[in-house]
């Protein structure tokens, strides 16, 4: 007499599905984490609050100061710096502490953040509930994370000896890396929310859209780091034309491009109509293949983020408007995402994993001849 092998279909499925959206619930969770982290790092920005933190103490540094000997003596190390000596010279300690709150809790979400995402990609390891073929995806995720904190540091470090303020090149760095990851997070939680949790390719036409947001995004860190959005209060002339022809231009001449406050103001200004252009052709297309909620959702993402760069730049830079530009600048990031993702399914192309007959891991390519 022989046993009947046991059937899985009508079990496997559901299962399966189930692990694909508790994961992706969960990567959604920790995107929305680094969002608050940004908007907190740009505030820390804005407020100058950085380098109030001159030690980098991954674990320790979770404590705050406690005592007013601990005050103190964090006081006393951030009185060393070329920023208080050239600037913040006869600064309180209660004002000391306005700018430490802001650093600390950029890192401290930066702690939160790796021990939301470390410990339950252990628990979903550990339970055998990651989808196939996502594991690798996960861990580049998980160590990207770490070389996040580390390159923070070395931003902060910048600005502790011989400068007043950190690097903006390694700002931009900081800046662009975490928004990589952010998303890298939200294209993997949309692949494991779509059917057969397909791994998608990213359509050229998406590409070369974040592509074009990229070097904007790049710029908007330029911009923060060197003070940029304090060069010209007015739009869509910068004073009284709409390039000032007096600004001084550095040698050689790329250098202006990162270094110049004026010429990187002036591009930032600009560039966002190249970004348009793209995120408009981008929804245009997406909404022919029944993308229409991904369509208004980038649409009023991207229209939001340049009516508030401008306001920005009315306003002198206030702290609620140009933290409000970084905040809809990550949603811009995310809308796209999820417009680009649409268009990947309606075109049909991806990696499946599955298993073959002989219960091998196998990644099969999906095809479709939809444009």
């Amino acid at each position: 007499m022989t046993a009947a092998a046991p059937t899985v279909t009508g079990s496997a499925e559901p299962l399966s599905t189930a692990r694909s959206r508790a994961v992706a619930h969960w990567l959604l969770a920790v995107a929305a984490l680094i969002f608050l982290m940004v908007v907190v790092g740009g505030i820390t920005r804005l407020t100058e609050s950085g380098l109030s933190i001159t030690e980098w103490r991954p674990i320790t540094g979770a404590i705050p100061p406690l005592t007013q000997a601990q005050w103190d003596a964090a006081f006393a190390l951030y009185q060393q710096t070329p920023e208080y000596q050239q600037i913040n010279r006869g600064m309180s300690l209660g004002e000391f502490k306005t700018i430490f709150f802001w650093e600390y809790l950029h890192r401290l979400l930066g702690r939160l953040i790796g021990l939301a995402y470390a410990l339950p990609l252990l628990w979903f390891a550990a339970k055998k509930a990651i989808p196939q073929g996502y594991g690798p995806r996960l861990l580049v995720l998980l160590l990207l994370g770490g070389l996040q904190g580390a390159i923070g540091w070395w931003m902060v470090a910048s600005g502790l000896v011989g400068r007043t303020d950190v690097s903006h090149v390694r700002l931009a760095v900081h800046l662009l890396l975490a928004l990589f990851i952010f998303g890298l997070i939200v294209w993997t939680a949309l692949d494991l929310l779509s059917p057969g949790s397909v791994r998608r390719r990213m359509p050229t036409l998406a590409i070369w859209t974040l592509s074009a947001l990229a070097l904007q995004l790049m710029f908007g860190a330029f911009v923060a780091g060197l003070n940029a959005g304090y060069a010209f209060n007015s739009w869509p002339l910068m004073g009284d034309s709409l390039y000032p022809a007096e600004a001084p231009w550095l040698e050689p001449l790329l250098r202006n491009f990162v270094d110049n406050p004026i010429i990187v103001q002036f591009v930032h200004r600009w560039w966002a109509f190249v970004v348009l252009a793209f995120v408009v052709v981008l929804a245009r297309k997406v909404k022919r293949v029944g993308g229409r909620r991904e369509s208004i959702l980038v649409h009023s993402a991207i229209g939001t983020q340049i009516l508030l760069g401008i306001w920005a730049l009315l306003s002198g830079m206030q702290l609620h408007v140009a933290a409000a530009h970084q905040a809809v600048a990550v949603l811009l990031i995310a809308t796209t995402l999820m417009a680009a993702h649409r268009l990947a399914v309606a075109g049909g192309q991806g990696v499946s994993t599955t298993l073959d007959t002989n219960g091998i891991v196998t990644d099969q390519e999906i095809r479709s001849s939809r444009a």
